[in-house]
Parts: C-alpha cells; sequence; structure tokens
C-alpha cells in the first residue's frame, strides 16, 4: 500500500519541500514521519502548504540562483589534475567523479559526487576533457578537465631510486 504525504524539507532521492509525493506506508511510518520529514495528505496540511507556497517558492528561487553562481564559477576555471603515468601518456591509476570533486572543493566549490558525469565513467590517459556537473534544476555546468603528467622529480620523491634503497 502506499501513502500519499506532502514534503516539509528537501529529501534527496524523493524531492523538495512542498511537493506532494506517494511513497510506500511503511517508508512514511518507519521514517519519515518520525523524522517530521513529512506530513500526511490531507485538507489541514494542505492550507497550511499553500500559507507556506510563497516563502517555499523564494527558497527555491535562491537555489537556482545559487546553482547560476556555482555554475558559471565552474564553467570560468578549467580544473588541472597532475596525475602518474606511463611513457604512452596512460594513467597509472584513473581519474574519477571522486577525483573531481576532491579538486573541486579544494577550489571552494561543492558538488555532490553522484552528480558529476565523466566521460565513459572515468578519464584513463592524458588529454583534455569535458566533464557534465548536473546542478539544481535541470542546469548543468560543463567543467574544462586537463589530466597532465607529473613532473620528473615529483616522481623520484615519491619513489625511491633503486640506486640509494632510500
Amino acid at each position: 500500500m502506499h501513502t500519499k504525504v506532502i514534503l516539509m524539507q528537501d529529501i534527496p532521492n524523493l524531492g523538495e519541500e512542498g511537493d506532494i509525493k506517494v511513497v510506500a506506508r511503511g517508508y512514511a511510518r518507519n521514517y519519515l514521519f518520525p523524522k517530521k520529514l513529512v506530513v500526511p495528505h490531507n485538507k489541514g496540511n494542505l492550507a497550511v502548504l499553500e500559507a507556506r507556497r510563497a516563502a517555499i517558492e523564494k527558497h527555491k528561487e535562491e537555489k537556482r540562483r545559487h546553482a547560476q553562481g556555482v555554475k558559471e564559477r565552474i564553467e570560468s576555471t578549467p580544473l588541472t589534475i597532475i596525475m602518474p603515468m606511463g611513457d604512452k601518456g596512460r594513467l597509472f591509476g584513473s581519474v574519477t567523479s571522486t577525483n573531481i570533486v576532491d579538486e573541486l572543493q579544494k577550489m571552494g566549490i561543492l558538488v555532490e559526487r553522484k552528480k558529476v558525469e565523466v566521460p565513459e565513467s572515468s578519464i584513463k590517459s592524458q588529454g583534455n576533457y569535458k566533464v557534465k556537473i548536473r546542478l539544481y534544476d535541470n542546469q548543468e555546468a560543463i567543467l574544462s578537465v586537463a589530466v597532465n603528467p607529473q613532473a620528473a622529480e615529483e616522481k623520484s620523491k615519491e619513489e625511491p631510486s633503486p640506486e640509494t634503497g632510500a
């Protein structure tokens, strides 16, 4: 059986504040209601929702503006990732969405890992790539990612040389 509910706040993979959703009865009874994330769908709660509609719309507009600002920052700043690689430009490992999220976080841009779409799920060779990042309300940003080889002196610091045995 299912239960119709009104979301009181944003819930990942379910919806945003003010949305009316149909969820499994057990999910609502055991998780959503005890955490006060939703209220039952009825006339009284619908009236409360309509009274809060202006505040909810204002909140959604703020999220859209924030996403637009993040999009502009992402698209204006190319990302360079330095990775160890072999002679033919093949990486020792790969660049994944986690690596990209970590690099963006160092720049002060917070993005969820699951919203980063790396071509073919990971980058395995040197070059320039376009990575799609899904933002709020169907907005997308295209991040330019350059994968470059690690400098020779950086490699020697990480790997002990065979002559010294250090």
